[in-house]
Parts: C-alpha cells; structure tokens; sequence
C-alpha cells in the first residue's frame, strides 16, 4: 500500500487535508495486546539491565531482612509468654524441670494445658528472661533498619534507571516527528498528536516509577514469606496458599474489562486535547461566527466521554483492591482458627502463630498491592500502546544510500513529466512539464484546489512524485538528501509562524551565524526596521507564543525578512503577502525583484497585479498547466487568465455601473472560477 493510500485511510470525519497546511483528522484506534505492549515497554529500560540486576538484589536483601523481622518477633513473645508461664511454678521444689509438670498435668488429667506447656521452652520460676528479650528486639530494630536502608538506595537506582528509560523514549518520539511524512500530519489531529507526545509519555514514566518498585518487592515478599510459612506450619502455609489462585482469578478477569477502557480513556483524552488546542488557536473565528455554542456543545461531549472512560476504567481496575483485601481477611480468619487449635495441641508456640498471623498479611499485602497496581500498570501500557503506534508508523521516504548533489548555485529547476496524487484513483498533477531558469521569477494563478500549493510541496519534497521527476540543474531532487535541497530554498506561507524569542533571533532563523549587518539588512529590505523601532526594545523586543504584540502584515513582514537573510537559490512565496497593505506589498516586490537577481522564484499570488513582472506566469486548473507567458501575450490570448483578470478588476466598476446587482460578486457574473488557495 503506498504511504498516500496509507494516508488516505488515516483520515478521519474532520477530513483530510492537502498540503502542508490542510485539513486535520483523526487516526485509527488499534490496540495492542497488553503483553506485548508490557514487554516492549520494559525493553525501554533494557540498556540499564546490569543495574536493573542491582535494583532486584537490593529488593530481595530489604525483603529477607524485612521477611526475618516477624519470626524473631515471635522469639520474643515467646521469651514473655514462657516468662509468664514459669512464674506460675516459682514454688515448686528447686530443680523441678519443665517436663516433670507437664508430667505431672497429664497424670492429675489437665491434659490440654500440658499441652499447652510443651510447645514452649521455660525454666519453672525464672520468670522473664530480659537479657535475650532485648538481645531479640535488638536485632529487629537493626533488621528493619537496613531493610529501610537498601528499600531506600533501590529506589533512587530505580528512579534513575527509569527517568533514563523515558528520557531514551522521549528522544525516540522527538526523532520519530522529524521523521514523518507530510501526510501523517495531514491526517492527524495537531491536539491528539502533543497528546501522545506528552500526557502519554509522562503517563508512562509515572506509571513505571510507580509499579515497577512495587512488582519487584511484592512479588519477593510472596517469596520470602511463603518460604518463611512453610517453615513455620506447612499446614497453615498451605491454607494462605489459597489467595493465590483466587487472586489471579479476581485480577485476569478485572484486568480484561479495564485494559478496554483505558485504551478509550486515553483516547478520549487526545480528541479532548485536540479540540481544545484546535478551539484556543481559532478562537477569534469561533466568535466572530457565533460558534460558542456549538463549540461548548461538542466540548461537553468529549469532556463527557472522558469522564465516562475514567470513571470506568478506575471503578473496574479499583475493584481488584477491596476484591483482594475480602480474600485476605477469609485467610486471616482461617489461620487464626487453626492456628489457635494447634497451639492449644502443643503443635506449634503461641509466638510462632504471632509470627504466622504477620506473615499471612505480608503474604496477602502484596497479593492485593499487585492487583491494585493493575491499574496504574494498565494505564501506563495503553498510553505506551499509543506512542508505539506513533513510532511504528512509516517513515517518509529513506535518502538515497549514495546521495547526489547539485552545484552551489544551481537554480534551474525543470519538471518533467511529473505527475502527482493525494488519492490513489484521483488524479491531480499530470504530466506536468516546466522549467524555470536562474533568475527567473514564476508566478502560479488558478481557482482553488487546482494544485498550485501542491506544486511547490513537491519542489520542497514535502511529498514525493508518483512519476516523472524534477530536477534541479539535471540532479534529480530524489537523489539529494532533503537537507540539502531545503537548503538551497526558502520558503514563506501566507500562515505565518514564529517563535518564542526576540525579532532578531526570529530574523536570524535560518541564518544563526549572521552578523547584526546582515540581519538588519534583510530586515531593511522587508520593511521590518521601518517599525521594529517603535517597539519597545527594537529588534531585542520579545514575541510570546503566538507573537499578538505584532499585526499579521507585521509577523509576515519578519517571516519574509527571515527568508531574505537565508539567501536561498530558490526563493517560494506562497502568498506571503496577502496580509500587507497594498503599497507595503508593492515595495516588497521591488525590493524582491533586487534580490533575485541569480535565483529562480516561484510566486502563488491572489492579487493578480502583484505579478505583472514575473517573467512567466503559470495558469493550472485541475493539477495541469491551462496556459503559460508572461502578463501580456495571457492577457491577448483572452483565456483562462484573461478571465480571472477581468474577474479581478473589472468586478468593481460593473457594480458601480450596475451591471451587477448589487452584493453578487462579479466573479460569478463573469462566469469565471474565483481565485484561492491551493
């Protein structure tokens, strides 16, 4: 499938555009399967495995020295229960041993508090043995002291392995936009796109630094404390065992239902993005055609489908927590019930079903800890679903293995034979032949959609041809890197963009390297230094995001003067000065026509009087050349230029004789197709 029918497919109820600066869509939604998706996800972090190992044996060191702490608290009150029961026989004849009582329990019939006595060791009369109960208490502040410790240098490793991991991601993402094609932008919502490339990312990362932590010391905990219950009690060790296939029960049936809503609640949140972004760059047209209403309306409308996807993703994946502390509390009572009957029998010590009791909540804690971080893991995975799709997605075109290049001052460029199409069975360049010389300024006139702004995406290689080729002196342009022949071309659009910064760093754009002269001749040339100096700080004077402290004919002024500093072979000026005023227009263009002198300039104009001096004028309709030449031989022809021409400029004068009823534009009495856009 070529990338345009890719593209095609990708364009979604808002429609597709053409051209860099067209209409924007919505992609489609396909999900991965959630353990692929985890496992590519951790092979983010794999470059940093050696320490990942390192994160794992600290983990199980603060797990086993957090594991020993419950049964040398048993010892303990082990050491005060024996205590207690020995102080009972403080008045029996010295040297009577413990088993001489039990002995003599059974023969006077108390037998279960013999028993009872057995499956403890004590000294009858000693009382509290307090050397060995602070020896014990001792070693378990120390134990829970450097578990804290290695917890604590696992966590910073792990922060760092993981803020590396996403910084790696981040690159990866950043490279990826470089590395689309045009289309792709065509196709996808401005909002859903930032979307991905940032709630997503750091959604990822937050998730990560939250689960992986958790993962790795649970899952040691059920380790460890399963070991340390068999020792204890296999009986009772099996009885805890029972959480674990209801668990992972409970967790694979919730976790089904909640990776779906997820997934749409990311999604969700994108639409809602790019509406918002779409709503706050328009906003002046949104009032000006009263659209405030519709435009709450939709709003609601995907601020409500956000919250719904939220509320049931969290509600579905919050149900594993109450689900798993339900499953522990049926075991605790469990335990305890056998517990007591076994110590009762002798069969274990009373400190050993207290250390038992602690080890079936470590037991059951992380069980239900690993189902709540379903969530945030499940979570972390549809946002990295949606950045992988964004990095699987096709590169535009790969440079050629042994790139070619044209001479420093090349400026002839010569279509042959080109043809072109957005969609697969719609043509809309065909067999275009054309050849523009050094020094030569063309100017491109047509009804909209007749592919002019097309024309000169192909010269940028924004997109590339579907047959013929176009060259620039004989070099075929899809044997030259792009930034090489992006090198040699300016370009301004009729939207103009700039930066964050001050004038002089927007002015210097393309050229960082010029000196103050050079920019304050560019800016000369394109009329900026006759009002830079009425703002406050001159050319240092800084623009903000959308640069509102300057008019559009202004941002438009310093867009062309950026394009004059970069000294481009090929210069493009896609209506670059439908937002200046006639006489600022007019001396632009003389200003142009002393800078072209050696480079070849492509023109798409509106204003037809803006382009008597061009050297040839192309009239496209329907992606072909109708008619070429200069201003002259069109208008003596009296064809399609004619036309538009008379369109133009002779409107005016038959609505004032009445020849046109007033209000009717003169274009449609003419007959004649309006002039616009590509």
């Amino acid at each position: 499938m070529s990338g345009t029918q890719q593209a095609e497919q990708r364009r979604g109820p808002m429609g597709g555009g053409r051209g860099p600066f067209g209409g924007m869509g919505q992609p489609v939604q396909k999900a991965q399967n959630f353990g692929p998706s985890a496992k590519r996800l951790l092979g983010t972090l794999k470059p940093d495995a050696t320490l990942l190992v390192v994160v794992v044996l600290l983990g199980a060191i603060s797990v086993a020295l957090n594991v020993m702490g419950p049964k040398l608290l048993g010892a303990a009150t082990n050491v005060v229960v024996a205590g207690f029961a020995s102080l009972q026989f403080k008045n029996l004849p010295p040297g009577t041993t413990q088993q001489q009582i039990i002995d003599g329990l059974r023969a006077t019939g108390h037998t279960q508090q013999a028993d009872l006595l057995s499956g403890m060791t004590f000294t009858p009369g000693a009382g509290i043995d307090f050397p060995q109960l602070a020896l014990i208490l001792t070693g378990v502040l120390a134990l829970y002291v450097f578990a804290s410790l290695f917890a604590y240098l696992q966590a910073r490793l792990l922060n760092g392995i993981v803020q590396r991991g996403m910084h790696r991601l981040r690159t990866q993402v950043e490279d990826k936009v470089h590395r689309l094609p045009l289309s792709y932008y065509d196709s996808v919502q401005r909002g859903e796109l930032l979307s991905r490339v940032t709630n997503d990312v750091d959604n990822i990362g937050q998730s990560l630094q939250q689960t992986i932590s958790q993962v790795v010391i649970s899952l040691l905990t059920v380790v460890g404390v399963m070991i340390m219950m068999f020792t204890i009690s296999p009986l009772l060790a099996v009885i805890a065992l029972v959480t674990i296939p209801l668990t992972l029960l409970v967790t694979v049936v919730v976790a089904r239902r909640s990776q779906k809503l997820f997934i749409a609640q990311w999604k969700a949140t994108g639409t809602l993005n790019a509406r918002v972004e779409e709503t706050y760059s328009g906003h002046a047209i949104v009032k000006v055609f009263g659209h405030q209403k519709e435009v709450e309306q939709d709003f609601r409308g995907e601020n409500e489908a956000v919250y719904k996807a939220s509320f049931g993703a969290q509600f579905v994946s919050g149900i594993i927590m109450p689900a798993m502390q339900f499953i522990g509390n049926l075991v605790y009572v469990a335990i305890a019930v056998v517990g007591g009957i076994q110590v009762a029998n002798g069969v274990i010590s009373i400190g050993d079903v207290q250390a038992f009791i602690q080890y079936s909540r470590q037991f059951t804690q992380p069980l239900a800890q690993l189902g709540s971080m379903m969530n945030l893991l499940q979570s972390g995975v549809a946002s990295a679903e949606r950045v992988f799709e964004l990095l699987d997605e096709r590169d535009e075109t790969p440079e050629p293995d042994e790139a070619e290049t044209a001479e420093e001052d090349a400026a002839t460029l010569e279509f042959d034979g080109v043809d072109f199409r957005y969609i697969a069975d719609k043509p809309l360049i065909h067999d275009l032949n054309l050849t523009a010389e050094p020094g030569s300024t063309v100017a491109i006139v047509g009804p909209t959609g007749a592919g002019k702004t097309t024309l000169v995406n192909l010269i940028m290689r924004f997109y590339d041809v579907d047959a013929g080729t176009i060259a620039l002196d004989g070099v075929d342009t899809r044997r030259m890197t792009r930034a090489d022949l992006r090198a040699r071309t300016g370009m301004v659009l009729q939207d103009t963009w700039l930066f964050s910064g001050t004038i002089r760093e927007n002015i210097a754009y393309g050229r960082p390297d010029a000196t103050e002269e050079e920019i304050v001749q560019a800016a000369t040339a394109a009329y900026v230094d006759r009002f830079v100096h009425a703002l406050p700080d001159g050319y240092d004077t800084m623009l903000d995001d959308d640069a509102s402290n300057l008019s559009m004919g202004e941002r438009q002024l310093v867009t062309i003067a950026r394009a004059f500093l970069a000294d481009p072979r090929i210069l493009i000026l896609d209506e670059a000065t439908s937002s200046v005023d006639t006489r600022t227009e007019l001396l632009i263009q003389r200003a142009m026509s002393r800078l072209r002198a050696d480079r070849t300039s492509f023109v798409i104009a509106h204003r037809l009087s803006t382009i008597r001096d061009a050297h040839l004028i192309l009239v496209m309709e329907n992606g072909g050349i109708v008619e070429q030449g200069d201003h002259d031989q069109l208008l003596a022809a009296k064809g399609a230029y004619w036309r538009l021409y008379n369109a133009q400029f002779e409107g005016a004068a038959e609505e004032e004789s009445g020849t046109v009823p007033a209000g009717m534009p003169a274009a449609r009495a003419a007959g004649a197709p309006a002039v616009g856009g590509a």
